[in-house]
């Protein structure tokens, strides 16, 4: 399986390309979203309640740097700076490239409101690929494909000077709505073992129907279905959002804070997987905390709007 990117997108509806990995040395992490249709956008957000929700003008490529050198960047951009082939996407100054044998991404992007650069590349190998895609809802409105579960990393950035390596992850989902539209919220953790990477997702839905896939993925390839493991409630982050996950043996910690937000966390997480502890990424999503007035006025502040 490798990342194409000139499939359609729904008008209100979104595809996003997700990678994360963590250094070898666990003193760096770093997760990257290539959004068409972003999802998190306030301006798409205003956009879909005024019937205007054409995906194509609402694309970021989202960055985050954890470690020694953080960096956070998301700047929205319309259909003038982005070009899609089945091979490349170009989000104003930064892309995504599939060689044959890479994914290279190519970084130039500011933060905001503090304006620091984000400059270089950074190139995901797969090791483990998988071409089955996962319906998050019943009626197959929200897609999700782990492309690659398991990857190797490369980080090579200027600004931050940064280098290191480590084991990643590579996925995609779209969708034909706005995620606010089907679900409440999701908890989602990924994790390399031994055996092969594991994946798990959670999903509440806004009718109050639960859904659980734990995937695990072998060294060659093959799928297959967990038992979802015992249920573990993580403490609540800064903002009271809730960090349920799952561990074999029913216990969980975090070990780095990478995301505190009022509607979203990431985190990396120590947990006991395919009968061994592993050092996970978690993340947490509560949808009514997204859609409430005073985080839509505050998002423009961390994510800016440019035309070019």
């Amino acid at each position: 399986m490798i990342p194409t990117f000139d499939g359609p997108v729904a008008d209100g509806g979104y595809a996003w390309w997700y990678v994360d990995a963590i250094s070898d040395d666990r003193r760096y992490g770093l997760t990257l979203i290539a959004f068409i249709g972003s999802v998190f956008s306030p301006y798409y957000f205003w956009a879909r309640a005024h019937g205007e929700a054409d995906p194509l003008d609402h694309c970021a490529i989202n960055v985050a740097l954890y470690g020694p050198r953080t960096r956070w960047t998301m700047t929205e951009r319309n259909r003038s700076s982005l070009v899609r082939e089945a091979a490349t996407l170009t989000i104003g100054p930064s892309g995504l490239h599939w060689t044959g044998e890479s994914l290279d991404i190519d970084l130039d992007e500011w933060t905001a409101p503090l304006p620091r650069r984000v400059r270089g590349r950074i190139r995901v190998h797969p090791a483990v690929g998988n071409d089955r895609s996962i319906d998050l809802d019943p009626h197959g409105r929200h897609r999700w494909t782990p492309i690659w579960p398991a990857a190797r990393v490369e980080v090579d950035l200027a600004s931050p000077a940064t280098r290191w390596s480590g084991a990643g992850y590579l996925d995609h989902n779209r969708g034909v709505e706005a995620l606010e539209r089907c679900f409440h919220s999701w908890y989602w953790l990924r994790a390399s073992t031994a055996r092969g990477p594991v994946v798990l997702y959670d999903t509440r839905q806004r009718d109050g129907q639960h859904g659980s896939v734990a995937l695990h993925f072998d060294r060659d390839g093959r799928l297959h279905d967990l038992p979802s493991p015992a249920p573990v409630d993580l403490p609540r982050s800064r903002w009271r959002v809730a960090r349920p996950t799952r561990s074999e043996d029913g216990r969980a910690r975090i070990e780095a804070v990478w995301e505190d937000t009022p509607f979203y966390t990431r985190s990396r997480v120590g947990a006991r997987l395919l009968g061994e502890p592993v050092t996970a990424v978690h993340e947490s999503l509560v949808l009514p905390r997204f859609t409430n007035y005073w985080v839509q006025q505050m998002l423009p502040f961390r994510m800016p709007r440019r035309v070019r």
